[in-house]
């Protein structure tokens, strides 16, 4: 079975959902194998905020940073714009620019 990875037009479609929710446009979105990272700052220095792991061919599940740098799932689990938009409406708050 082939391993299951974010592909480019997911980071596109992040970034699109991004510039219509208004706001959010200190968000950028990364591949890394299964996982869409969802990160602010310097490229040098992201701040990550959140992350979406690619489960099966259409459903992600949502994880979040700790204080400590690790990462926690959330035990959200859907289609990617559904993860994102409760990213939004539920964990917003973690989403907000961090000077």
């Amino acid at each position: 079975m082939p391993k299951l990875t974010a592909e480019r037009f997911d980071v596109e479609g992040t970034m699109s959902f991004f510039a219509r929710q208004g706001g959010l446009d200190h968000l950028r979105a990364r591949k890394h194998g299964d996982l869409l990272i969802i990160e602010s700052g310097p490229d040098d220095a992201p701040i990550p905020h959140a992350r979406l792991r690619r489960v099966t061919k259409q459903w992600w599940t949502l994880e979040m940073p700790t204080h400590m740098g690790r990462w926690e799932k959330t035990g959200l689990r859907g289609p990617r714009l559904q993860i994102l938009q409760a990213l939004v409406d539920d964990f917003g708050w973690t989403l907000t620019p961090i000077a």
